[in-house]
């Protein structure tokens, strides 16, 4: 333990702390920008300085470690000066148009400005001198390098986190900028839109692009009937940029919130989540039967799950070889959208062609998978708009809606009743679960072999995990699995998904269903979440999803009385010709450039 004083307070902590860490444990608050808790240090803004007796210059507090004996002040004249020259220096670069940008009131350097940069500016602003770009090519996501303040936490987050490296600093001094391979259009390059950069800007430098207005524009035209559809991670974040705490649920609110907002119908993306393990479940059963009975070696195993948008770009840009390994399943978003343009229509004797499909995700990678042109098998667009968590916080606020003092509000019928099974797709290894809860009960008739339908092996924030489930007492039907043990796989954010896809490439992968997601513990870490976000907040969203599980009538998928009427009435059966017609698609090869 190393013994030090900040602000004449002593502390000891462990060797290899640095500064910024020993002074949150006082609970000192260090202003930064560059500094994330998810990634690596890297001391580039400098406005964490702080004063060591002794030492002749300011050093930064992120970047230094601890040593015995340390004085460290934090909120001398110099520090505040120099945090001051700082900011101001960032501000000159920087263009203010704060009250119009989308991050006004949740940007680091409005709030750092608001504390350090008021009074006299002595720097001059070279805003206009620079030609900046506003690269608007994405469906996920907007770039404007007029707001950057080189950081670079967009590029760790970009290579360290996810390993894709779409984006990396270009040029030096006063050029220096952060760029795409070439320059290129953030459309025209290797990015998986999962927005984990747009998440950790500190700026707004990079946004999601947002549909609000052409979503209030559909709500207002009497001639539409909008359908809006709500992610199951949505509801334990939304509450952050209403203040709540992270991690509360706020279901019911957020239901009765959407109806005052206008929308006609208020269901429930769990209903096509429980859908998609019907799918999904019957597809990978049917490819075990395949392989193990039929003797058919061209059988693609392991079978990935499809649910994340983010990772699929990712394995037709780097790993196109395994595309047949991929489910054919649809998202859960483009399911319930080819569903609302089809049996939802019919059922409410609507148009199809005034019915607009609205989703809320937790996620901007749903904007671009809503644009894939294999997105249309009904003759219709599945999904018209995709929202963000943070952008229904917005319209929630545009609407004037006194979110805390609602009363809880139940979805609507017809495609609003869901599982817990579904609720669990918003964490990492809840897709895993549901699948085996339904797929172990098809093959065994009985229930898996874990406490409470709780299948611990696959939860948690490990980036890679591993499970072995041995199938003993098949029904007559499923004979064949008599005695199997089924391997699976969870993986979380792309640098883990990497780590699966290479040893599924040399070999080493021994197994038969795999679940990947492109974000960080899975959709509760969305690039479309509140901001901030770390591990701590991502495990406090992580316990309310299993919470609402916990507390659902219902938890497991086949046991959903909506799923088994849309069968009955409209979809004949699992993997039906229909059900492949609307809820199955294909995905493409993309260059690795």
């Amino acid at each position: 333990m190393i013994n030090l004083s900040i602000n004449n307070q002593n502390i000891s902590v462990p060797d290899g702390t640095t500064v910024l860490a020993a002074a949150k444990q006082l609970k000192i608050n260090i202003p930064t920008l560059c500094n994330h808790d998810d990634l690596c240090v890297a001391g580039n803004c400098r406005v964490c300085v702080v004063e060591q007796k002794g030492a002749r210059t300011l050093i930064a507090s992120c970047a230094t470690p601890v040593s015995e004996g340390m004085e460290i002040m934090t909120n001398t004249l110099k520090v505040r000066n120099a945090r001051k020259h700082v900011v101001e220096l960032l501000l000159s670069e920087h263009r203010s148009d704060c009250t119009k940008c989308y991050k006004n009131q949740n940007c680091e350097l409005q709030s750092l400005a608001n504390e350090f940069a008021f009074g006299d500016h002595i720097f001059l602003s070279i805003v206009e001198d620079h030609l900046y770009n506003v690269d608007r090519s994405s469906p996920s996501f907007t770039k404007d390098d007029s707001k950057c303040i080189r950081c670079q936490r967009c590029v760790r987050t970009c290579s360290e986190l996810q390993q894709i490296s779409a984006i990396s600093v270009a040029n030096k001094g006063s050029h220096q900028k952060v760029s795409s391979f070439h320059d290129r259009p953030m459309s025209h390059v290797v990015c998986t839109n999962c927005g984990q950069c747009v998440n950790r800007c500190p700026t707004g430098a990079l946004v999601e692009k947002t549909y609000i207005d052409q979503v209030w524009d559909a709500i207002y035209d009497p001639e539409k009937h909008v359908v809006v559809q709500t992610a199951p991670a949505v509801r334990v974040a939304l509450g952050e940029d209403l203040g709540y705490d992270p991690g509360e649920r706020v279901t019911g609110k957020m239901v009765n919130a959407l109806r005052q907002l206008g929308f006609n119908s208020v269901l429930d993306t769990d209903f096509s989540a429980d859908l998609t393990i019907m799918e999904e479940g019957t597809e990978l059963l049917t490819r075990l039967k395949r392989a193990l009975v039929d003797g058919d070696t061209k059988v693609s195993l392991p079978m990935f799950t499809s649910c994340s948008p983010g990772w699929i770009k990712f394995i037709e840009h780097k790993y196109p070889e395994f595309l047949p390994n991929l489910s054919t399943c649809k998202s859960p978003q483009q399911m319930f959208g080819a569903l609302a343009k089809t049996f939802y229509a019919k059922k409410r004797n609507l148009d199809p062609s005034k019915v607009v499909s609205v989703s809320i995700m937790p996620c901007t990678a749903k904007k671009f998978e809503a644009e894939r042109p294999e997105m249309r098998s009904s003759g219709y667009k599945d999904i018209d708009y995709v929202l963000t968590t943070r952008e229904l916080a917005v319209m929630i606020k545009q609407a004037g809606i006194d979110f805390r003092n609602l009363e809880d509000a139940q979805y609507d019928s017809i495609m609003g009743n869901s599982t817990g099974a579904a609720v669990i797709f918003g964490a990492t290894g809840g897709v895993m679960e549901a699948a085996l809860r339904t797929a172990y009960e098809i093959v065994t008739g009985r229930e898996v072999p874990f406490g409470n339908l709780n299948i611990m092996p696959v939860r948690g924030m490990d980036g890679v995990k591993e499970a072995t489930i041995k199938i003993e007492g098949c029904v007559e039907d499923w004979k064949f699995l008599e005695g199997a043990e089924l391997k699976v796989a969870i993986a979380h954010g792309l640098v883990n998904a990497n780590k699966v896809m290479k040893m599924t490439r040399e070999g080493k992968a021994p197994y038969h269903f795999v679940e990947i997601m492109a974000c960080p513990g899975g959709c509760i870490g969305g690039g479309g979440q509140p901001i901030p976000t770390n591990m701590e907040i991502r495990q406090n969203r992580m316990k309310a999803i299993y919470s609402e599980d916990l507390h659902m009538a219902l938890r497991k998928s086949h046991e959903n009385p909506d799923v088994v009427a849309i069968y009955k009435e409209f979809l004949e059966k699992p993997n039906s010709h229909k059900s492949h017609q609307l809820l199955h698609t294909h995905y493409v090869e993309r260059d690795n450039f």
